[in-house]
Parts: structure tokens; C-alpha cells; sequence
């Protein structure tokens, strides 16, 4: 393996890519995509679309890449929700996520690219079909939100390489659906019931009773501890996880893991040694967030992350 280059959410934003490539040393001649390292390539962590202005853009540069035989990717929340957006349920005719006021707006920049029903638009879903929803290499692994050994083997076992097919797809928008909530944990992250009696309210004043996991925090003892987006954390229990809880986070053991999707800020920060969140928010106002992996590196170093500036 040589040098890889993660890169995570892009979001439409087709300037904030091409920096980023500028930066690491990636060019386009006519024989398609160089770099000084020859041995060098690219993981993208999903998420391509949806938010900034310029999905097609972004959409055929990491094609290119692909067919210059230079990157990986893997699929994140937006390509999924996008399938089932544009996909209708064999049975009912309606589409497996529905064209309501919300996801519309969530979908807009898309959609003002990509007519519904269209050659081009068919043709780009049929390729977000194609990406695996995980990516396990030599020395590393790569996921859109969570990697937790249990789903991540089920999944496996499941689908051919992570990919999901036609039928597979139609069952991860059902709720009652095992693959529904196996791909819900891999590209949105896993969530868990607070025991009884505790509840908190989100920033947006909403009331829950279940928390968004840090799943790569092996030493998380208490709720406090393992718990993320919760504005007063003193509202949670200060009492031991479940034994169960405990086992699903991520080993400090295990090979590097990378993944986005948290819409992070500030100046990055390794989650674990060997866990890496690389979202910082670039489908709106953050900057894109790279990492240089060398290869046999076990334990990341910040030194490798890469925050690329933000054109204007």
C-alpha cells in the first residue's frame, strides 16, 4: 500500500476539492490523474452531494479519479437518502423516501442539477449505487459515520462487498427491515435509548430519550462519557454503560479507522489513536480536512491532518 489521501465530505463543493487536490500534489494531464507518488491514491469518505452548488462538478471529478484508476469511495447518508428519494417501492409506486417539504429542501441543490427521471440522473445514481457502504484495506478501514464490528460483519455477510444491491436498497428504507437499521448505523451513526426515567432537549429544544454514540471512545465508562450533541450533559445519568454498550465501541487494538459525517468545527482533533473524524463541516462554511496516510502507519498522528484553506 502507499500513501493514501482520506477525503471526507465534499457537499457540492467543487472549488474546496480542487484546492485540496492542488495542495496534495494531485494533477490532470491527458493520460488522466498524476501524482509525483506514483504508488499514491485516494479514499473518499461519501457524501458528495447535496448542500453546495456544484454537485455534477464534484460528481465527475471523483469519477474521473475512479476511471484514472487513482480513487476509492464509499457511500455516505446523502447518496443513500438519494436512492431512495429517486427509487419507487416495486409494490406502491411511491418512492422510498418521501418528497416531503423537509427532504426536498435537504435535496434542492441536487435536484437543481439533476432533473427526477432523467438519463444524467440515472445514470449518477446507478454509480452511487455502486459504492460500498465500508471499505476495509491493508492498514486501514473507512466508513461514512460508524464502524462497529458487529453491524459492519452482518452487512458483510449480507451483501457482496458492503455493496448493496437493487433488492437490498428497497429493504433499507423499511423500518421494519434488519438492512434498515444495519445502514442507519454505518452512514448516520448508531444511537441508544437512555435508561428510564432520563431524557434531555437537543439544541433545537426538541425532547429525547436517545443519545448519538461516540463509538470510537473505548474508554467511555459512563453515558456522559459516550455521548455527543447533548448541550447539558449533566441532564444524562452519571452511572456505567451497559456491558453490552461497551463491547460496540471501537478497540484501541484495531487498525486506523477513518469516517466524516459529524459536521465537526474548530481546530481537528483525533477522536482515538487510531480514530479519525475528518467533517469539518465543509458543505457550508468549514474548510475541507484531509489525511495523509503513510503506509504501516498504526497510529495516526495530527501532524498528517491537512486543513486546506477555503478559496473565495
Amino acid at each position: 500500500m502507499g500513501t493514501v489521501d482520506i477525503i471526507p465530505d465534499i457537499h457540492g463543493q467543487i472549488a474546496k476539492l480542487r484546492g485540496a487536490l492542488d495542495a496534495l500534489g494531485w494533477r490532470r494531464n491527458a493520460a488522466g490523474w498524476i501524482h509525483p507518488d506514483p504508488e499514491r491514491t485516494i479514499v473518499f469518505l461519501g457524501d458528495f452531494i447535496d448542500r453546495g452548488p456544484e454537485n455534477r462538478a464534484v460528481i465527475h471529478l471523483v469519477r474521473d479519479l475512479f476511471d484514472s484508476g487513482k480513487a476509492r469511495a464509499i457511500m455516505g447518508n446523502h447518496e443513500l437518502n438519494a436512492l431512495h428519494f429517486h427509487t419507487a417501492h416495486p409494490e406502491t409506486g411511491q418512492p422510498l423516501r418521501a418528497h416531503s417539504e423537509k427532504n426536498l429542501r435537504q435535496h434542492a441543490s441536487f435536484l437543481a442539477e439533476f432533473a427526477v427521471g432523467a438519463g444524467e440522473t440515472r445514470e449518477a445514481l446507478a454509480w452511487m449505487r455502486s459504492l460500498p457502504l465500508f471499505l476495509e484495506a491493508e492498514g486501514f478501514r473507512a466508513v461514512h459515520a460508524c464502524w462497529v464490528d458487529p453491524t459492519i460483519d452482518r452487512v458483510r455477510a449480507l451483501t457482496d462487498d458492503g455493496v448493496l444491491s437493487e433488492e437490498q436498497l428497497i429493504r433499507a428504507a423499511d423500518p421494519a427491515d434488519e438492512l434498515f437499521h444495519l445502514a442507519e448505523e454505518i452512514t448516520k451513526g448508531p444511537e441508544h435509548q437512555l435508561p428510564d426515567g432520563f431524557a434531555f432537549r437537543d439544541k433545537d429544544g426538541t425532547h429525547r430519550d436517545h443519545v448519538r454514540l461516540q463509538w470510537w471512545n473505548a474508554g467511555a465508562r459512563t453515558w456522559r462519557d459516550i455521548s455527543i450533541s447533548v448541550p447539558v450533559p449533566d441532564d444524562l445519568p452519571d452511572a456505567p454503560l451497559p456491558g453490552t454498550l461497551m463491547s460496540q465501541t471501537y478497540p484501541v487494538h484495531e487498525r486506523p479507522v477513518f469516517f466524516g459525517h459529524y459536521w465537526l468545527s474548530g481546530d481537528p482533533v483525533l477522536q482515538a489513536p487510531n480514530a479519525l473524524c475528518l467533517d469539518y463541516s465543509a458543505g457550508k462554511d468549514g474548510p475541507l480536512v484531509t489525511y495523509e496516510l503513510h503506509p504501516g502507519e498504526t497510529l495516526l498522528s495530527p501532524d498528517r491532518v491537512w486543513l486546506h484553506a477555503i478559496p473565495y
